[in-house]
């Protein structure tokens, strides 16, 4: 198949998960020679640098710099129907990549046409002259901000201001995906969770589930012995679910593990940690920063411990940890989209469950070893991206035939 890639953001660097699907899938694809052609947005100075690492992929690649959008912009599609799918290229946020969608077309013919993203390129539904497509926005925003707005009504730390802002954005998203999916042939997600929040939206949405899945290879089981008393959470920090999981971490899980096993540790590893989380390194507490291979960590922790209360979509630290056989105790949260079994392939618990779980994992070499055999077997045979890769085709080929 010839397909034409349209993404909210390239495919690299691989640390920031919603490029990676894009990055491994065109790998996947190109391998079972499918001709792939790319049009991206981009709003980083690195990213026109970094497009050596994946245009080997495509036949044409092409970054085009993110637009701006209004608060006003997206009330008008919301109030008026008629300016929801724009029809003409000024009418859109990004007349360039509207410009570069028809030239693609014009120099091309395509068999489907694969939109990455939500709000940032749903409106080019009309610029595709009719061609078969799908649209992938990884998750529902909606799901994310009503679990936001649920915690802040739990809480009191947040300004009743800052409440009803969140409010009105989850009010916004909710009539967004109303609408903004329905004139393309397949919506995939990442998660049960994420397509039920759309179908409960829009009952009519064909809406199907694709998880992510992670370099079966690269992120081989570690055989090295594991370090005593070392628990482990890894996150790209400019991701607030993720700081909000590391805080909680830090300040309410760990002295409560560290009364009932003094000497544990905890290392908070990833990109770009806030002065909060670094204001936390000390002697029971290491926050690293990035790191160039985060393998290391998850061979010798004894634990990934994932306290997720907030997020949507699939997540791609769990998919890496279970794959290298890092023994997985998460939030019910943490593991959407991942069909793990709680004492078989994962514990899973929130509260002082969850710290009950950490402890009685700590002090159980039988069931760090059961953990971890079951949670790779796990990820070969349902989440490696060659997996991934025969899910799509699946869909493309019923895409192109319109069933």
């Amino acid at each position: 198949m010839k397909i034409l890639f349209i993404s909210r953001c390239p495919p690299y660097p691989l640390h920031l998960g919603d490029r990676l699907i894009l990055y491994h899938l065109a790998e996947e694809l190109e391998a079972r020679r499918h001709r792939l052609d790319l049009l991206a947005f981009y709003d980083r100075p690195t990213d026109l640098v970094e497009q050596r690492h994946y245009d080997h992929r495509f036949q044409h690649v092409e970054l085009i710099p993110e637009p701006r959008r209004s608060l006003w912009s997206y009330v008008q599609r919301t109030l008026l129907p008629g300016r929801r799918f724009p029809r003409r290229a000024e009418q859109s946020w990004s007349p360039a990549m509207w410009q570069a969608i028809q030239a693609r077309l014009d120099a091309e013919h395509y068999d489907v046409v694969h939109l990455f993203g939500g709000v940032q390129v749903y409106e080019y539904a009309h610029a595709l002259r009719g061609l078969p497509a799908l649209i992938t926005p990884y998750e529902s925003y909606s799901l994310y901000l009503r679990r936001l707005v649920d915690m802040e009504r739990r809480g009191t730390a947040r300004r009743t201001l800052t409440k009803i802002v969140l409010q009105l954005q989850l009010h916004l998203a909710r009539r967004f995906e109303t609408f903004m999916f329905a004139l393309y042939r397949r919506v995939v997600v990442v998660s049960e969770r994420d397509r039920d929040e759309l179908l409960d939206l829009n009952p009519a949405l064909p809406v199907e589930v694709i998880p992510n899945g992670v370099d079966t290879v690269y992120f081989r089981r570690a055989r090295a012995g594991r370090r005593a008393r070392a628990l482990l959470f890894v996150g790209n920090y400019e991701y607030a679910p993720n700081v909000d999981a590391a805080l909680r971490l830090a300040r309410e899980i760990l002295p409560q593990v560290q009364k009932r096993i003094p000497d544990v540790k905890l290392w908070l590893v990833g990109n770009a940690p806030p002065p909060e989380l670094l204001a936390l390194a000390g002697e029971s507490v290491k926050v690293t920063g990035r790191v160039p291979d985060v393998r290391p960590y998850l061979a010798r922790a004894t634990a990934f411990v994932c306290p997720l209360r907030l997020g949507a979509g699939i997540k791609n630290k769990l998919l890496e940890a279970l794959a290298v056989g890092c023994p997985v105790v998460a939030t019910p949260l943490s593991v959407d989209g991942i069909a793990v079994r709680d004492g078989d392939s994962a514990l899973v618990a929130d509260g002082d469950a969850l710290v009950d779980a950490i402890v009685r994992l700590v002090d159980d070499a039988e069931l760090v070893r059961r953990l971890a055999d079951n949670g790779r077997a796990l990820i070969e045979s349902q989440y490696s991206w060659n997996h991934v890769a025969e899910m799509y085709e699946d869909v493309y080929a019923a895409v192109s035939r319109n069933v």
